[in-house]
């Protein structure tokens, strides 16, 4: 008996191949067992990178396990998306699992974009002959920035005479049709007439070495062409006489004509989708607080993706992605902390290894980078930007002095009501340098009437919010980092009720009925804008798509043949609005003391939940706060189970 390949470290499987048959496959435990360890190895890595993402990474470790392991027993690529807003780590997060798996050779990433005119490249296939990885060998293809890509208008109209049109081919089986028959005659032609001419040149005594071989380039794309096992350097060095032979065989056989496999690939799908992360158009938001993001981030699920999907993409190719989704949260307040503790330590270990200077920053540095470089909605990039505007350019001036002097210890502080960053040195030195953060100055430059109107207006927000719901916000702002001042009042999700709709409006139209009551109608500002289109947008699906003003029960909203006469419904909606208006209005007069006084602390710039709940109580409201990830609804269940029911 020959050995147990169990035990000499092989075993024995089996697919069905396409025609019923099974065939064995055979597998290298060894193999595979270090190949898992490396994975592991490389999940290890990339935590100890990035920071915030660690479910991301758990689940797209375990996403590509089976295409690392066994790539044998694929018979369709691994599709893996990765959803989420700008500076989250996505495309980096790639290349470093690339780079982890030492698979940077067998690696390329495409853009795919139907508005881009510069390339000369229409197909994935020629993408991939250009990247020599359009072959059946395990692979990993990144496709980025997918939402450019749409296939739809923003009308939801197909867009005609799109590019890379066989993207949808490879994520349906991974098989990729070979378009290059008349590529395959013109190199055909165009050898058959070199060599007809080299002949007869030689016949005329001309030196012609008719065993000469051709040219790298041609070399590497017949290769391709033909799906040749020599290197390019053997093709190079074969005679026309037998390529010739070789492009006929390989007409002859049609094997060339045939879909390349790219069974066996890894393919790696990024993008930022709006219309899911809806804050994502809140890109110059500094001032709102990250824990907030995050948890309305938590809540977008594959469906609110594949919703989103279906806006830029047909409903065919929406199912070609797949159900593997991956989503990313926006960043928390702890993860930018760690971020930025993270960047200050690379500076102060440079200036140790650099200039053998120990540099200590305080945590009063920390916090002036935290509130200047900060933008939730940005991701990591900001951050980096400001350590180096704040730490590593004013460091510099520091470590200059303790070089030039012969310090070895530094310790940085900022001094905020000074507005200064301070260094002390060995035996008590003290070098100050004036320094105001970038938004600090926005924010100091917020004038005192204008934030003392904003406060009336976003304390008239968390009155009526405070009233109808019986929560605090999640937060209260008066000043901002913008060129002129403006708040908001950041409230918890709200379910769609009849009765809550109705409050939501009256929170919306909350503001500028506060400004009405506290300065006057005279004095009232356009600042309630904005609300009245949000509380306008509401009221008109509330009559109009929701049936729920009973002198309208038809959807409003239909369009191709359903078309209904909306005009029937404009007044019937004005009419609430102004109904609501009054209320919302008798509703702040009754609680006039609780609205000076929230609008009177809130010319501070920022009231937590806590706060409010405090001034609240003083002027006889009670209300509560409840976390970020909050959802507001009825008790169903309750009143489903009610006794006597």
């Amino acid at each position: 008996m020959g050995p147990d390949p169990v035990a000499a470290g092989a075993t024995v499987g089996g697919l069905l191949s396409s025609r019923g048959f099974f065939m064995p496959v055979f597998i290298d435990r060894d193999a595979i067992r270090q190949r898992n360890e490396r994975l592991e190895a490389a999940r290890d890595e990339l935590k100890a990178f990035f920071v915030g993402i660690d479910r991301i990474i758990d689940d797209l470790i375990d996403g590509v396990r089976i295409w690392y392991l066994m790539p044998e027993v694929l018979s369709r690529p691994v599709i893996v998306n990765l959803w989420g807003m700008t500076g989250v780590g996505k495309t980096d997060l790639i290349r470093r699992l690339v780079r982890a798996l030492d698979y940077q050779d067998r690696f390329c990433e495409v853009e795919l974009s139907n508005s881009d005119t510069t390339s000369w490249w229409t197909s994935v296939g020629q993408v991939l002959d250009g990247n020599q990885l359009n072959d059946t060998d395990p692979k990993i293809i990144l496709f980025d920035e997918i939402q450019r890509f749409n296939t739809l208008d923003p009308d939801g109209k197909p867009i005609d005479g799109t590019k890379f049109t066989d993207f949808w081919e490879l994520l349906s089986d991974g098989r990729l049709a070979k378009r290059q028959r008349d590529d395959l005659d013109y190199y055909l032609n165009d050898m058959n007439f070199t060599l007809r001419d080299q002949r007869k040149r030689k016949e005329k005594g001309e030196e012609i070495d008719l065993d000469a071989g051709i040219g790298w380039w041609e070399a590497q794309t017949l290769k391709r062409m033909l799906g040749m096992n020599e290197d390019a350097a053997e093709v190079a060095e074969m005679s026309r006489t037998q390529l010739i032979g070789r492009i006929q065989a390989a007409k002859q056989s049609k094997r060339v004509y045939e879909p390349v496999d790219h069974s066996k690939s890894l393919i790696l799908i990024s993008g930022n989708l709006d219309e899911a992360f809806s804050m994502a158009r809140m890109a110059d938001e500094a001032d709102v607080d990250a824990d907030i993001f995050h948890a309305f981030t938590e809540k977008i699920t594959m469906v609110d993706v594949k919703a989103a999907l279906s806006r830029r993409f047909k409903p065919e190719q929406v199912a070609r992605f797949g159900n593997i989704h991956m989503i990313y949260t926006s960043l928390r307040r702890v993860d930018f902390e760690e971020l930025i503790a993270r960047d200050i330590g690379r500076v102060i270990t440079s200036a140790k290894d650099l200039f053998g200077v120990k540099v200590t920053l305080t945590p009063a540095v920390h916090r002036l980078v935290y509130r200047n470089g900060v933008f939730p909605v940005q991701g990591v990039r900001p951050v980096f930007s400001s350590v180096i505007d704040i730490v590593e350019s004013n460091l510099s001036k520091f470590l200059f002095t303790a070089i030039m002097e012969g310090h070895k210890r530094i310790t940085v502080d900022y001094d905020e009501p000074g507005r200064a960053l301070t260094a002390t040195f060995a035996r008590g030195v003290l070098t100050t340098v004036p320094y105001v953060g970038r938004l600090d100055k926005v924010r100091q430059r917020n004038v005192a009437d204008v934030v003392a109107n904003v406060s009336v207006h976003e304390a008239g927000h968390a009155v009526a919010y405070g009233a109808l719901f019986g929560l605090a916000p999640l937060q209260l702002t008066s000043k901002v980092a913008s060129s002129y001042a403006a708040g908001f009042t950041f409230h918890h999700e709200i379910h769609e009720t009849r009765d809550q709709m109705i409050g939501k409006i009256k929170v919306l139209l909350a503001g500028g009925i506060a400004e009405d009551i506290v300065f006057g109608p005279g004095n009232a500002t356009s600042g309630r804008a904005s609300d009245r289109v949000s509380a306008t947008e509401l009221t008109i699906d509330f009559v109009r798509r929701y049936g729920f003003d009973r002198e309208f029960q038809a959807n409003y909203t239909l369009d191709f043949g359903y078309t209904m006469d909306k005009t029937a419904t404009d007044s019937d909606i004005e009419k609430l609005i102004t109904r609501l208006a009054a209320e919302t209005h008798e509703l702040l007069v009754e609680h006039r003391g609780f609205l000076l006084g929230l609008s009177i602390e809130l010319q501070g710039g920022k009231l937590d939940g806590e706060q409010v709940v405090g001034i609240a109580a003083r002027h006889g409201l009670a209300v509560t706060v409840k976390p970020e990830g909050y959802l507001h609804l009825p008790a169903y269940r309750g009143m489903l189970e009610a006794p006597g029911r």
